[in-house]
């Protein structure tokens, strides 16, 4: 029988101010412990939408970048009415918490990896998959440019370009298809990620009751670190996303800024094929 292992998880919502709730789960979605207060249909959809999630999440790792170590780090939601965080907790297993819009990022992050720290040995439970073998290529293969998407995107060719280590981004319809990339991308990798983003942005959207209770709540963005790399998804207006990625000593900060403030120019571009739309 799998130990509860709820009493450990209360460290976060006791210690952190702001902080609201707190998951354990297993990599094959199996919820191990939740913080008092949850709902246990809730803990077993933000288990299930969770383990989704980092699922896809490993398998755009080569979106971040080539390299023989693409370890996934961390996954972080931001709503407007919350914050959730997911890290690793051991041999597959992962630790969720949400959060309040003004909590302390650093001080949640550190109860979290402390936390993981002191659960050690409680967590010997393999995954049924081995994520790391999820998806995307193996170990420092990249996809070589073979033609492009189709539509290159001036504005956003000029957001890579102004942030130095920043790659690539590709803009994806509501329909899940990509509308257009950055100069050089190919039309494999355009349409794998926007795959992959359309699962990661339905999978974030599932947590929003876990980050507070807000019938008006809305997903503001998901961001992914790797070990070589990050990637953001971020909404793009008429169901539409922007996804990009840079390496890992980028300005993270400088470089969501400009994507932030190219999306009110991309509407143009986010039709469905067939349909009119800037070229």
């Amino acid at each position: 029988m799998t130990t509860d292992l709820s009493w450990m998880l209360e460290d976060i919502v006791h210690n952190v101010p702001k902080a609201r709730h707190a998951v354990l789960l297993s990599a094959d979605g199996l919820p191990r412990g939740a913080t008092d207060g949850m709902d246990q249909k809730d803990v077993r959809t933000i288990s299930a939408a969770m383990a989704g999630m980092q699922s896809l999440s490993r398998a755009t790792s080569h979106f971040a970048g080539p390299g023989a170590d693409r370890q996934w780090n961390q996954t972080i939601i931001e709503f407007s009415h919350g914050w959730i965080f997911l890290i690793g907790a051991g041999q597959g297993a992962y630790l969720a918490a949400a959060a309040a819009p003004d909590v302390d990022m650093q001080q949640i992050s550190f109860r979290m990896h402390r936390l993981v720290a002191r659960l050690g040995n409680n967590l010997t439970s393999p995954p049924r998959v081995h994520a790391d073998g999820a998806g995307g290529p193996s170990g420092g293969a990249q996809q070589t440019p073979v033609g492009g998407t189709g539509i290159q995107i001036a504005d956003l060719d000029a957001a890579v370009a102004e942030v130095q280590g920043a790659r690539h981004a590709v803009l994806l319809g509501h329909d899940g298809l990509p509308r257009g990339a950055t100069t050089g991308m190919s039309q494999d990798l355009a349409d794998t990620i926007s795959a992959a983003m359309t699962g990661i942005h339905a999978y974030s959207r599932a947590t929003s009751q876990f980050a507070g209770p807000d019938a008006a709540a809305q997903w503001r963005q998901t961001v992914i670190e790797f070990q070589h790399g990050w990637i953001f998804l971020i909404s793009a207006g008429q169901g539409a996303f922007l996804a990009a990625a840079a390496e890992h000593d980028a300005d993270i900060e400088l470089f969501t800024t400009r994507l932030h403030q190219v999306v009110p120019r991309l509407n143009g571009y986010v039709a469905p094929r067939g349909e009119a739309s800037r070229t």
